[in-house]
């Protein structure tokens, strides 16, 4: 069964806070350890260091023999009992002189001698022989400290401190051993851990409750904006998200909301163009398919048969104009069109499209402005931007009023050339001009005038410009003007030229 991202994250966090107390549990109990373990060895130094100075304040010896005497004696059972620990002295052999507190846990006859309850803290001799080993470390080092067993005599694990009897002069007398059993770091330990996991348990159960409510709320905005997405993946662009705080949570519903938003656009654009298009292909085949069957089925007479055949071949090349600008449209936007970027004079591609439409010029008697000047060269695609060159013109003659202007304008500015092609007429209102780019965009003026258009030119030549990392812009008076600009990359010898003054040629 697939696991929810809140069982995940709520398992995780448990999994955390059960490894974290784990580590902290043991890195508690060794630091338990190890202060039990100094605390161990300061006592027993400080007990042993006391020992051998009342034995050296106290002793006698007879034979070259220690002899200790009955205030000594008392003196190491009260020691050994304070502590819990035993008192051990030996001579200078390693030879037991003294067993002193606790029973040393022996061979069988020792054990038996020292079962008593009244020698519980006898002081007796023992046949027991401290290592060599043992002996040399103290008399080099002064001092012995282990957790062990004291060359075998104890069974079990048993903390031991040993230090040298030496009188003023430097003789070395006997040596003096204290030792304690190690099971009292075992209970302490267990103590320790008992509180330690008592404690743990609550903080555990704590941290569920605490991580089961933050995690349920860290879940519940990722499930509302599941639900959306769900709700966008069906083509309903209304829902929007709420967005609290600046976290990356708070980013993500943002950026969905973003993404709606975009969405929506772009399909009621999808809509639009499909709209568009329908119309404009609708219209030209009704009118071809009325023509056509009139003509087969004699409405038509005979001698208008010829003019509703130029009717037909009008709608045809409509037809063609449509197919192709949507076939440039679509290579545009899925980025199959190469530029072919090189250095070329703007004015010849002006003047070449200007003698296209040189009849409908002359028809209007408009006049043309700002062309008398030197090259303006151009780093871009001359095909495309001929394109553009071509669109925005066919638009100037078309629009411009009999009798009016087109102007050309040209200035260099920031490494690109900006030429502007304005004409006189009617115009373009505010609202138009804030639409005028959009896909089959007609204007209710182009509507009447234009019925060879299908509103995808002033889209493609935005396109275009952009191809370049250029852009275009429109500006208008209703009644006066209407002036197109766009810029595209300066050629070598246009970003040698000094600035040009922006409308001189208007």
């Amino acid at each position: 069964m697939q696991k929810s991202l809140f069982t995940k994250y709520f398992a995780i966090c448990v999994a955390v806070i059960l490894v974290a107390l784990t580590v902290l549990g043991s890195i508690l109990l060794l630091i338990s350890a190890q202060y039990f373990r100094s605390e161990k060895y300061d006592l027993l130094k400080k007990t042993t260091q006391n020992a051998v100075d009342y034995t050296i304040s106290n002793y006698r010896t007879q034979d070259n023999q220690v002899i200790l005497d009955a205030d000594i004696i008392n003196s190491y059972r009260i020691l050994g009992r304070s502590i819990e620990a035993q008192v051990f002295l030996v001579n200078n052999s390693g030879q037991t002189l003294l067993v002193e507190g606790m029973h040393i846990q022996g061979d069988d006859s020792t054990a038996d001698y020292l079962s008593g309850s009244d020698n519980a803290y006898s002081s007796v001799l023992l046949p027991y022989s401290i290592p060599e080993n043992i002996l040399k470390q103290v008399r080099e080092d002064g001092e012995y400290f282990e957790v062990g067993t004291l060359g075998g005599i104890y069974k079990s694990q048993t903390y031991i401190y040993g230090a040298p009897v030496v009188l003023e002069d430097g003789t070395l007398i006997a040596y003096l051993f204290l030792s304690a059993p190690a099971t009292a770091m075992g209970d302490f330990l267990l103590q320790i851990l008992q509180m330690f996991s008592i404690s743990s348990i609550f903080v555990i159960f704590l941290c569920f409750i605490i991580f089961y409510f933050v995690t349920l709320q860290m879940v519940k905005p990722l499930r509302r904006m599941a639900h959306a997405a769900a709700r966008f993946g069906s083509g309903d662009f209304t829902t929007r998200l709420e967005v609290h705080g600046e976290d990356e949570i708070a980013q993500l519903a943002s950026a969905l909301n973003n993404m709606a938003q975009s969405l929506s656009v772009l399909e009621a654009s999808r809509r639009s163009f499909v709209a568009n298009v329908s119309h404009e292909l609708r219209t030209p085949m009704t009118t071809i398919a009325g023509f056509v069957d009139g003509i087969l089925d004699g409405t038509i007479p005979p001698e208008k048969e010829r003019e509703y055949l130029h009717t037909v071949s009008d709608e045809v090349k409509r037809l063609s104009r449509l197919v192709r600008a949507m076939l440039n449209m679509s290579k545009i936007e899925s980025g199959e069109v190469k530029i072919n970027q090189t250095d070329f004079d703007m004015l010849d591609v002006i003047l070449q499209t200007l003698f296209s439409f040189e009849k409908n010029i002359e028809a209007k008697a408009v006049d043309i402005q700002g062309l008398d000047r030197d090259k303006v060269i151009v780093s871009a695609d001359q095909d495309l931007i001929h394109q553009v060159v071509y669109n925005l013109l066919e638009n100037a003659v078309k629009f411009v009023n009999e009798g009016g202007y087109i102007s050309f304008g040209f200035r260099a500015q920031g490494g690109n050339t900006y030429v502007t092609i304005r004409n006189s007429g009617a115009g373009l209102s505010r609202e138009e001009v804030q639409h005028v780019f959009e896909r089959f965009y007609k204007t209710d003026k182009s509507r009447s005038l234009d019925t060879n258009g299908v509103g995808l030119g002033l889209y493609i030549v935005r396109s275009i410009v952009n191809l370049h990392g250029g852009e275009i812009t429109v500006r208008s008076v209703e009644g006066e003007y209407c002036e197109f600009e766009f810029y595209v990359p300066s050629g070598k010898v246009s970003k040698a030229m000094k600035k040009l003054p922006g409308k001189e040629s208007v």
